[in-house]
């Protein structure tokens, strides 16, 4: 059998009440340093770790943050958003929380997935972008103990904090960077996988937006997957589609498009300007150089602090926080060639 709480309080020679206020953080002005050292050594010599279910009985949550992602999207979200998500769970550990990723089935209603994630106890929420969550869903993690529910990408359901990140403004930087540059016939990338149109469809719309300010200037969606197959058959019937330039929804499309482009004898950027997004270090080794838009995340520092601040005083109105932001940075992939 493992060690109890009982077996260190009985190896240390305390009370069972002395070893969960020390093992839980609360024996400040309870228990002397001495017999706080006492204990850990105990609880370190039997190998004793606290029960997290047990611990969530007692005080109603498990101390976890919960970062549900569809997991069927956690592919598709690229180096961008998965480096967030390793960091943001590194911070969270500062504040003595526990990040876990869980998986959000697609096929579920939001109802389903949040009672899979309230049977967890999670002191926190962070639905990211995809994750199923609606009114009712947020009140089902309320009443189950969850001190803080928090969507991270769309505009939050009612009763939810929100980080707004937006998606419009992405494509709209894009399109002013190339019709400044004088093209007019701009290719939109529209990924075909689960999840991305929470990306791609705003970013669609922001590119039409500023191409319907510029006389003369058309968009196209084309749809392509992420395969070599996809983008070479893209490739191949790119200029029947008349298109001089193209935002390829972020730098990992635009990668393996730009590079189908030229094994078709398409000229990047002489034929047509190419525009990723998420300004990757990769697409800095390329040749030519890819074109970005970067994209400014919400710090995962920040993240984790209001986090840890909303589970501290959970009757904080729900807000919304804004603070992505995008600009351009031009490289050879989309200028034109001299002369």
């Amino acid at each position: 059998m493992p060690p109890t709480s009982t077996s260190v309080a009985r190896y240390a020679g305390v009370s069972r009440a002395t070893v969960s206020y020390v093992l839980n953080g609360l024996a400040a002005g309870r228990v002397s340093p001495a017999t706080q050292e006492k204990v850990r050594e105990a609880a370190e010599e039997l190998g004793y770790v606290p029960h997290a279910a047990a611990r969530s009985l007692r005080s109603g949550s498990s101390g976890l943050v919960l970062i549900a992602v569809p997991a069927d999207v956690v592919p598709a979200f690229g180096p961008l958003f998965t480096g967030f998500i390793a960091a943001f769970q590194a911070e969270l550990q500062a504040y003595g929380h526990t990040g876990v990723l869980h998986g959000a089935s697609a096929g579920d209603t939001p109802q389903a997935a949040v009672r899979a994630w309230a049977e967890l106890r999670p002191a926190a929420v962070i639905a990211m972008i995809g994750a199923p969550l609606d009114e009712a869903s947020v009140e089902i993690l309320k009443r189950s103990g969850t001190f803080a529910v928090v969507s991270y990408g769309p505009p939050p359901a009612p009763g939810a904090h929100g980080i707004a990140m937006d998606q419009e403004e992405v494509g709209a930087v894009a399109a002013a960077h190339l019709l400044a540059g004088g093209r007019r016939d701009i290719g939109v990338v529209v990924p075909v996988e689960h999840g991305l149109g929470l990306f791609s469809q705003p970013r669609l719309k922001g590119v039409r937006a500023v191409a319907a300010t510029c006389p003369g200037a058309r968009v196209v969606p084309v749809e392509l997957a992420y395969t070599e197959e996809s983008a070479a058959e893209l490739a191949d019937r790119w200029r029947d589609l008349g298109l001089d330039a193209v935002f390829a929804y972020n730098d990992e499309y635009a990668m393996l498009l730009m590079r189908a482009l030229q094994d078709a004898g398409v000229d990047v950027p002489g034929d047509v300007a190419v525009v990723g997004a998420d300004d990757l270090l990769l697409g800095r080794l390329l040749r030519p150089t890819l074109t970005s838009v970067r994209i400014e995340l919400p710090p995962p520092a920040e993240v984790a602090a209001l986090v840890d601040r909303l589970i501290r005083e959970p009757e904080t109105p729900p807000a919304v926080h804004r603070r992505s932001t995008a600009h351009i940075e031009v490289r050879e992939s989309s200028r034109r060639p001299a002369g």
